[in-house]
């Protein structure tokens, strides 16, 4: 059982240091916690338990092959020190992997949630609800500065600017 434990730990850890050091981790997570935000706060779309299904395993696979990703890119850079073509093919692949999935879910998401009805009333509720519309803006910026300034250069602004 403590093994098992320890093996959730490595896995947090992994998961953490991808969202702490590579922007596109953060990209994903935003677009997937903002999708998924709408999905569940609001009730603007009409969307099916097994199309819910579809689009948690889709975010889910490009999250997961981000990870890959960085493990294949981290240990291609600890065996080679010296350009290597054999090396850059691994790691471009590896990027590529990522792109195919990441373009994939996108078109679920848009097969899925291309609902203009949906799209109408959520105009009509942010014209109604000014200061939810705010919190979306706030809440956007906020994701900005999250994927481009990432959770350490978030931390570094605060311990310089806030005594």
């Amino acid at each position: 059982m403590k093994n098992l434990a320890k093996s959730f730990v490595y896995a947090f850890r992994g998961i953490t240091y991808c969202i702490a050091h590579e922007r596109n981790m953060r990209i994903h997570l935003c677009f997937t916690a903002f999708m998924f935000g709408f999905l569940t706060v609001h009730d603007f779309f009409e969307v099916s338990r097994t199309q819910l299904a579809v689009l948690i395993a889709t975010c889910a696979l490009v999250l997961a092959l981000e990870c890959v990703n960085t493990a294949v890119e981290k240990t291609v850079d600890l065996e080679t020190k010296e350009k290597n073509p054999l090396a850059a093919i691994a790691k471009d692949a590896a990027a590529g992997a990522v792109l195919v999935a990441a373009i994939g879910s996108v078109a679920v998401g848009i097969s899925i949630l291309y609902q203009p009805a949906a799209f109408s009333a959520m105009v009509e509720y942010y014209k109604e609800n000014i200061p939810v519309l705010i919190a979306l803006i706030i809440s956007v910026a906020a994701g900005f500065v999250f994927v481009f300034a990432g959770p350490y250069g978030i931390k570094n602004f605060f311990k310089k600017h806030v005594k």
